[in-house]
């Protein structure tokens, strides 16, 4: 178990400025990474028992960011900064 909080910044520091223009300028992109803050505040909650929750609920939490992270990844893997 991990209590490192999985910051988008700090999980692709070398996209720290394509993710910034694509939160302007890409609604999608936009609303996955809102998505994605929200559910590794949870998981990060849940791993420091802030906010406890079955190890089957942290789990699923824990699935549900990776999945968003790997969205997230398609995108900035495809896109160019401008």
């Amino acid at each position: 178990m991990s209590n490192t909080p999985h910051e988008l910044a700090e999980e692709f520091p070398e996209k720290a400025a394509l993710m910034s223009q694509l939160k302007q300028s890409d609604a999608h992109f936009a609303k996955l990474s809102d998505e994605y803050h929200e559910v590794n505040r949870a998981v990060h909650r849940a791993e420091t028992n802030v906010e406890p929750v079955s190890d089957q609920a942290e789990t699923d939490l824990r699935k549900q960011r990776a999945a968003l992270k790997d969205e997230i990844w398609g995108i900035l893997s495809k896109a160019q900064a401008v």
